[in-house]
């Protein structure tokens, strides 16, 4: 009977995002689920067309490899830009990832939902309710307190206290809750301290057999953008709400008549503002560039001297950021803006990588981007050193296997094949 039980149970994981889409979530959730399916796990991943950036326009709404079926809805392209557009997409998405399950899920089924869009996990408590199925918070942002943080919101208003009673209900059902950071799990406990036993800390990744150190007089994408002659700072991702991008462009100020290049890469929220800004203090020293392609960040994330990360101050705890670990990969040495209790501060002391610097310390930011240009000793010792803290800590195949232990998947995917559930699930999605 066991047995029988194993060869019809599945992983069906739920997000917005997923290549070719640019989003960070997406692209953590792919290289997560191919690398647990060479665990032997059967996944289903239900998504949504590409919406977080515009270059690619669509993809196969049905797409199959081996152990992995991905299917996409076209609901997240119809309202793209603008958060209230933004929020009629997620609801669509919401309702449409529902239907998606009840029509496939069965009761001894495993089902992951991450915050993408922030509401998705709600989505768990009625699937729980209605068939009896067990799931998987995996919060990236931690909302309504992003809101909150960002004054979008009062915390005094229904739709703050409304959020929070969700989030009490859909938790308390949840089999586990994994999250991002020490700092998130805190925040969480001290608003439900009765859900410690449920809260996993799993944080994000980098390849680093995918992402290695490229030096610039070999690096076709320096090249390309005349970065091997100066000093390069470099910003690789959103630039929204959450990041603190004003300690960096004034840094930028403090070094204009410097020979360094400040390169940012990406888009979101502030991206339009930033260029404006530049333009209209004269930085000449910015470089504004749209996302990369996917086969393109081993070079463009490898192009620089010294990789930045930022959080806006207050946010510790709400958000974490993926690209410290592609940051960490990369060899170089990072700079990481943030307030006093973020855990992004231990990382850096523990791993020797760096420095960290409070919210608009530009001043400082300035002066250790000159010590790491006139030091190349000094900053080839951190680049080697973050590395090697990455290797140890932060890669794909140990955080995969958290996953793997905390999921509990033991499905052998031989099993499942022999059993017939590839061929009776692949066949019609």
């Amino acid at each position: 009977m066991k047995k029988n039980l194993q060869q019809t149970q599945t992983l069906f994981v739920v997000n917005q995002f997923y290549p070719p889409d640019y989003a960070p979530t997406g692209q953590l959730i792919q290289e997560l689920v191919s690398t647990l399916v060479s665990e032997n796990i059967l996944i289903r991943v239900f998504t949504g067309q590409p919406s977080y950036a515009f270059k690619h326009q669509s993809a196969p709404c049905l797409e199959k490899t081996k152990g992995i079926v991905v299917q996409r809805t076209r609901t997240t392209q119809l309202w793209k830009n603008r958060i209230r557009g933004k929020t009629i997409s997620g609801l669509l998405f919401f309702i449409r990832a529902g239907f998606h399950l009840l029509k496939n899920l069965k009761k001894q089924d495993l089902v992951v939902l991450t915050t993408a869009p922030p509401f998705l996990t709600f989505l768990g408590y009625l699937l729980h309710k209605i068939i009896g199925v067990s799931y998987t918070c995996l919060i990236y942002d931690l909302y309504p307190d992003v809101a909150e943080s960002l004054k979008v919101i009062s915390p005094k208003h229904w739709i703050v206290k409304f959020w929070n009673k969700l989030n009490l209900i859909t938790w308390n059902r949840a089999k586990q809750i994994i999250v991002l950071s020490r700092n998130m799990e805190e925040r969480i406990l001290v608003k439900y301290p009765h859900l410690a036993h449920k809260i996993t800390i799993i944080p994000n990744w980098a390849d680093p057999n995918r992402i290695t150190p490229i030096k610039k007089s070999e690096n076709w994408f320096a090249y390309k953008h005349h970065l091997t002659k100066k000093f390069t700072i470099l910003y690789s991702g959103n630039m929204g709400r959450c990041h603190d991008m004003d300690t960096i462009l004034q840094a930028a100020w403090e070094l204009k008549e410097d020979p360094f290049q400040f390169v940012f890469i990406g888009g979101g929220a502030k991206y339009q503002s930033l260029i404006n800004t530049a333009k209209k203090w004269g930085l000449n020293n910015c470089l504004f560039l749209p996302y990369q392609e996917r086969e393109d960040l081993p070079y463009s994330l490898t192009a620089c001297d010294l990789s930045l990360v930022s959080v806006a101050e207050g946010m510790s705890g709400i958000v974490a950021p993926s690209k410290l670990y592609s940051a960490l990969a990369s060899g170089h040495p990072i700079a990481v803006i943030c307030d006093a209790q973020s855990y992004l501060r231990e990382i850096i002391e523990q791993a020797k990588c760096g420095m960290t610097f409070a919210n608009g310390d530009s001043i400082g930011l300035a002066e250790f981007i000159r010590q790491l240009a006139s030091n190349s000793q000094l900053a080839e010792s951190m680049g080697k050193a973050g590395r090697s803290y990455l290797i140890s800590h932060f890669s794909l195949k140990k955080i995969a296997e958290k996953y793997r232990k905390t999921l509990g998947l033991t499905i052998p995917y031989e099993e499942l094949k022999t059993g017939g559930l590839i061929k009776a699930k692949s066949g019609k999605v």
